[in-house]
């Protein structure tokens, strides 16, 4: 019987091509849709798992918040961190439209030429490595956050909000 070879996405390809350590997970999207559940799906801590936002500050281009799953955004913090006074969620249409990806598979790894500024919550630093979606619905990257912030050229902020 021949041996199946493994679908590689953009971001496993671009990963790959770095020569960046990295592992990769598949989960049911249909079973596992919020950030809280995909971290569940995959056997991870909801702290470690990051999920990616689409925000639209005041001036200035769009910005991918990167954050915990079981984190809340907080706009100021973030308005603040792409140095303006306000920003708000793109809505779900809007931000699928910018990207060309659908919701549980916006990553700042595929979009990393499409010119989003990139904040990502400083609760990553401690992990030695986080997970977020690779670009698709149903699959997970894990990798370190030093090689995510050199790669999407990621800004670090406090810009979690943890309700415990």
């Amino acid at each position: 019987m021949a041996k199946r070879k493994q679908q590689k996405n953009l971001v496993i390809r671009l990963l790959e091509s770095k020569k960046i350590p990295h592992q990769f997970f598949r989960y049911d999207p249909d079973i596992y849709v919020s950030a809280p559940q995909v971290a569940e799906g995959i056997g991870m801590p909801a702290r470690q798992v990051f999920k990616t936002l689409v925000t639209l500050p005041d001036r200035g281009k769009p910005a991918l918040a990167v954050l915990p799953a079981d984190a809340e955004l907080d706009l100021k913090a973030l308005a603040r961190a792409v140095g303006t006074k306000k920003a708000r969620m793109a809505p779900l249409a809007e931000a699928e439209r910018m990207t060309g990806l659908q919701k549980g598979g916006i990553s700042a790894l595929a979009l990393i030429h499409k010119g989003f500024q990139v904040i990502l919550d400083e609760s990553a630093r401690n992990f030695p490595e986080i997970a977020m979606s690779a670009g698709v619905r149903g699959m997970q990257v894990l990798l370190s956050p030093d090689d995510f912030i050199k790669l999407t050229n990621a800004k670090v902020a406090p810009i979690a909000r943890f309700s415990q």
